[in-house]
């Protein structure tokens, strides 16, 4: 139900709360994926703990649900569902950071964003398991699964995560690790934090990383399939210290833009190697013989990997499919170059492969202990209107179906910003001792997450 003008007075002095009609809440609700559109009962933007606590308490009195959210990068899949019985608990106010260098960890609050924690990182000579993006938050990447340029070395950023605080249905303030609430913890690696409670602080590894081999390798469209088949083949032998990922890759005309992506479609090899700067221009030799237009790749400082993937800076509108794939035979790369090569005129921003094994194949302790597949393949179009993000719709989930006969039907949470399976993220194991553990902690279905287990409901 929604509060009626009686009721919300526990409501608004538990923080900021804003509800439909008041100045403001039409900014607060509006998330980084612009094509979404959120319109809760009420929102709060808590600055501290206690603050989400006091929400989270007066929000269940009034028999509300709560939502809660950073940034909003993967907010198409909780906007699938009706948000009018639902607090959206923005976090991005709830900020910070504090680094430990003598036992290589941060602890990062709530709405914290990935860019901070690693400027933090640097100056100590240590780096984190990233995203491609520095404006996403740390929590839902790091609770989701988080696929970095560190990991087929390191694992899954979840792996990395040695304890959460979040507070729980009823109000209260709990600590998981590994003495503590120990199946909390197990479940929040990998299981992602909506499902259980809002999550205001993470703590997690660094690792001993100052700098790194980095950059990306370019080339026209029209390359699009010699260059894949020859990074197919170089991921086969690939060894685990080199993460990287293929794109086609469309840009609009834009006068801002270095005239190499001006108006261009083109074919991008980007990523991290950790390794000496001779073994990583020796594995590096068969790529450059392609002859790439552009060629970045060197050392840089590790804070710098950050930016290499040349992810928007501010918010867009976006809609995605993706698909984790066993194998990129040359049938594989046909099918690609079909749906999403030079010479289709598609409103497609990128079609990406992102290559797995190596570490994050290797099971760790958390609801999401490995990524199954060799590839993960992840589209994006742009969705400025409506009717722009049908057509983006049909064409994302294009590239999808074209390499579905690859594909291994499992789902990835991080990529996943539609309404999904969500068991098919897990094994069946795993998603029945999820579920249990949602029980446990929310009996009641009192949080509203992107992708519920069990008994939450969108």
């Amino acid at each position: 139900m929604n509060p009626s003008l009686t009721d919300t007075s526990t409501l608004r002095e538990a923080g900021t709360v804003l509800l439909p009609g008041d100045p403001g809440y039409d900014v607060a609700t509006v998330p980084w994926n612009l094509a979404v559109v959120q319109r809760p009962a009420a929102v709060a933007v808590p600055r501290t703990a206690d603050e989400v606590a006091r929400v989270v308490a007066a929000a269940t009195a009034l028999g509300l649900r709560i939502a809660p959210q950073s940034t909003g990068h993967g907010a198409a899949a909780l906007a699938t569902g009706s948000l009018h019985d639902v607090v959206l608990v923005r976090l991005h106010e709830l900020t910070g950071v504090t680094v430990d260098p003598i036992a290589r960890t941060a602890r990062v609050l709530g709405g914290t964003l990935w860019r901070d924690v690693v400027e933090a990182a640097a100056p100590h000579g240590l780096a984190a398991l990233h995203g491609s993006a520095g404006d996403v938050a740390v929590a839902g990447y790091a609770l989701g699964g988080g696929l970095s340029f560190y990991g087929r070395a390191h694992g899954l950023a979840s792996s990395h995560v040695r304890a959460v605080e979040l507070v729980i249905a009823d109000g209260s303030i709990v600590r998981a690790s590994e003495h503590e609430r120990p199946d909390l913890l197990w479940a929040l690696r990998g299981g992602g934090g909506g499902n259980f409670g809002v999550v205001v602080a993470v703590e997690i590894d660094l690792i001993p990383v100052a700098d790194v081999v980095a950059g990306m390798l370019l080339w026209d469209l029209s390359k699009g399939s010699e260059v894949t088949r020859a990074w197919a083949r170089w991921t086969a032998d690939l060894p685990e210290s080199a993460t990287t990922s293929l794109r086609f890759l469309r840009f609009p005309p834009d006068p801002a833009m270095p005239p190499f992506l001006s108006g261009r479609s083109l074919v991008v090899i980007d990523g991290a190697i950790l390794e000496d700067d001779e073994r990583a221009a020796e594995l590096l030799a068969p790529l450059r013989a392609l002859a790439p237009e552009v060629d970045t790749f060197g050392r840089m400082p590790a804070a710098g990997l950050v930016d290499v993937h040349m992810d928007p800076p501010d918010p867009v509108p976006g809609v995605s499919d993706h698909a984790m794939m066993t194998e990129l035979p040359d049938a594989a790369i046909d099918a690609l170059v079909a749906v999403a090569g030079a010479d289709v005129e598609i409103p497609l921003i990128c079609a990406e492969l992102r290559h797995l094994g190596g570490a994050l194949a290797r099971s760790g302790d958390g609801a999401l202990a490995r990524l199954d597949g060799a590839y993960a393949l992840f589209a994006l179009s742009p969705a400025p209107t409506p009717e722009m993000a049908a057509i983006g719709e049909s064409v994302t989930s294009s590239v999808a179906a074209a390499l579905a006969p690859w594909a291994n039907g499992t789902a990835f949470l991080n990529f996943a910003d539609r309404g999904i399976d969500v068991a098919t993220g897990f094994d069946a194991d795993a998603w029945a001792r999820l579920v249990e553990v949602r029980r446990t902690v929310d009996p009641d279905g009192v949080f509203a997450a992107a992708h519920p287990i069990g008994d939450g409901r969108r």
